[in-house]
């Protein structure tokens, strides 16, 4: 039979930076959580699958600043003695349960021994204390495609000046270079979010920053320029940028960045269909265009949706009841509308059944849709299904073995190709060039996750701090002082971690907002003293004892990106000149 079209998962792995930033209930754990609970189910999934020979393909987005956090012998230890933990508190848990004669619970005790005895050993000898080598090793058997990612995951639309955005991206490369042993073909764009060029102005001023309106670059342009071949949207962006919903009332700022955009953008009104590539640019004529993967709206439902997707099924395990102090889990979903006393016990065989009927129903859906495609465009197109990794096993604990299921389904179908996002364009480049608006896949389709009035205050920080940096490396990044480019290098870690959109995202969520608010606060604390620690080098002055050991501190806590590179702010660049 022909081939109706194609098909990739792309999953986006990321985790702000928590390395020597608290253990639990927010920090490390964050970690640990997703080592032993995704990405290394994960990873042994796809060695199934590998296993069998299967003609398997998958795109799979590691930002850097997890990356980095993988590799830090630091997470090694600390993930080593967590599972020894967790193997220690379900041998109490097993004890425990057998004391009250509650046999199944007891029976799920030793599931969970196993599950993290098994966990230590791929750990441990399968990948040898290497999860980013092991998924290296995948890229390199042509199994898995790596797609980097904006540095700290810095909400690009957002950021105050181009330098700040070309920053985030080139640090995102040089960091995929070093892991990876090669360039990066895509990148996930932190939160799916986009702005084309036009004259921008800050939604919220900084008390030093100019309030001047600026021609700021699209995104798109950025990428391009360093190479990047191709990023994802969510389908609201290709349709034209409506799905703003009720937010864009709530608050003046984002009422102001859409009306910007709007008259500085014509978004054209032809349809486009999500199963085709794209190239984008913000201007009819522009060299410097990237590739477009899109977000396919029909099957993300069957995934995301806690209520109506998989995930909600009510014999899949619970992750919100937790036993005390184990943390393990022993209850399964029951409903998604169950309270936490009334959910039941859960039964791990009642599992496999309902995820070959879920990965089958997918596999089913995949193939309507790029039928009905293929049949109204008589061409094969690309179905692209994007998801945090993080859902899979972390959120979802059965997600993994969906995922292998479903692949496993696609490798043997004869209509339906897995393909990864590089390897599609390379058969298939865009025939058209799109503008596409400003917007993300968060909450209302624009900014409002992000720019909210429990947030302003976070970007007034963060521009104030841009500013700082790039007037600083304007002055010092050539300096041959070797102290005074070190103290630098670490302000720049510093402005990198401040600008990570993890910040905004918990404090608008609710999720864990003091943690947020105090790491936003840390950085830009250290950042402000670094800053001025490296005028006063730049001015000739010496430092004192306790001047050095706050930066060897900084340098101890906050250790990524040891290519750092502070000209990078020194880019520069027309986009940036008030008018």
């Amino acid at each position: 039979m022909s081939t109706i079209g194609y098909f990739t998962f792309v999953l986006h792995s990321h985790l702000p930076y928590v390395l020597s930033h608290g253990r639990w209930p927010h920090g490390m754990d964050w970690l640990n959580e997703a080592a032993a609970e995704t990405y290394i189910p994960l990873l042994e999934a796809l060695q199934r699958l590998a296993d069998e020979n299967l003609e398997v393909k998958i795109t799979i987005g590691i930002t850097p600043i997890l990356a980095e956090q993988l590799r830090d012998r630091a997470f090694v230890y600390e993930f080593n003695s967590y599972l020894k933990n967790k193997i220690e508190a379900s041998e109490k848990d097993i004890l425990q349960f057998e004391k009250t004669n509650e046999q199944h619970m007891a029976e799920l005790a030793g599931m969970w021994l196993d599950y993290y005895r098994r966990i230590h050993l791929l750990f441990s000898d399968r990948y040898d204390e290497d999860i980013v080598g092991a998924f290296a090793e995948l890229q390199r058997k042509g199994i898995v495609e790596v797609i980097t990612c904006a540095a700290t995951h810095g909400y690009l639309p957002l950021l105050g000046y181009d330098r700040a955005v070309k920053a985030q991206v080139k640090m995102g490369i040089e960091s995929y270079k070093r892991n990876f042993g090669c360039r990066p073909h895509g990148i996930w764009l932190p939160e799916c979010a986009y702005r084309p060029a036009y004259d921008w102005r800050p939604p919220v001023e900084a008390a030093d920053a100019s309030p001047m309106n600026v021609p700021r670059a699209g995104v798109e342009q950025v990428l391009a320029e360093n190479d990047i071949e191709y990023f994802v949207v969510d389908s609201h962006l290709l349709e034209g940028g409506k799905a703003i919903g009720a937010y864009i009332d709530r608050f003046d700022a984002l009422k102001r960045l859409w009306a910007q955009m709007e008259r500085s953008t014509e978004i054209e009104g032809s349809p486009k269909s999500p199963y085709g590539v794209y190239g984008v640019a913000s201007h009819e004529g522009q060299r410097d265009i990237c590739s477009v993967l899109v977000r396919d709206p029909k099957t993300g439902l069957q995934v995301w949706s806690g209520e109506h997707g998989y995930p909600g099924d009510g014999n899949y395990l619970d992750f919100h009841k937790k036993h005390f102090p184990s943390g393990n889990r022993y209850w399964k979903v029951t409903s998604p509308k169950a309270d936490l006393a009334d959910k039941l016990p859960y039964y791990a065989d009642d599992t496999e059944g309902r995820l070959q009927e879920n990965a089958d129903h997918f596999v089913s859906m995949v193939h309507d849709v790029l039928r009905q495609n293929y049949e109204a465009t008589g061409k094969p197109g690309l179905l692209c299904a994007p998801y945090d990794t993080e859902l899979f096993g972390h959120w979802w604990f059965e997600g993994p073995r969906w995922i292998e299921k479903v692949l496993r389904g696609l490798a043997k179908s004869s209509e339906v190709k897995l393909t990864t996002g590089h390897e599609y364009i390379q058969a298939n480049p865009p025939q058209q060039v799109v503008r596409l608006p400003e917007g993300s896949w968060g909450e209302g389709g624009f900014h409002f996750i992000w720019l909210n009035e429990w947030t302003d205050w976070t970007w007034k920080h963060i521009y104030a701090a841009e500013s700082k940096m790039i007037d600083l490396a304007g002055r010092f990044a050539e300096s041959g002082d070797n102290d005074l480019i070190r103290v630098l290098k670490q302000a720049a870690k510093e402005l990198l971690l401040l600008e990570s959109s993890d910040w905004q995202f918990l404090i608008s969520t609710w999720a864990a907002r003091d943690y947020a608010e105090m790491r936003l606060v840390e950085h830009q604390s250290d950042f402000n003293r670094l800053a001025g620690l490296v005028e006063r080098l730049g001015n000739g002055e010496k430092l004192d004892d306790g001047d050095w050991l706050f930066i060897e501190n900084c340098e101890e806590r906050d250790n990524p990106f040891s290519d750092i590179d502070p000209s990078w702010w020194c880019d520069a660049t027309t986009a940036e000149q008030p008018r």
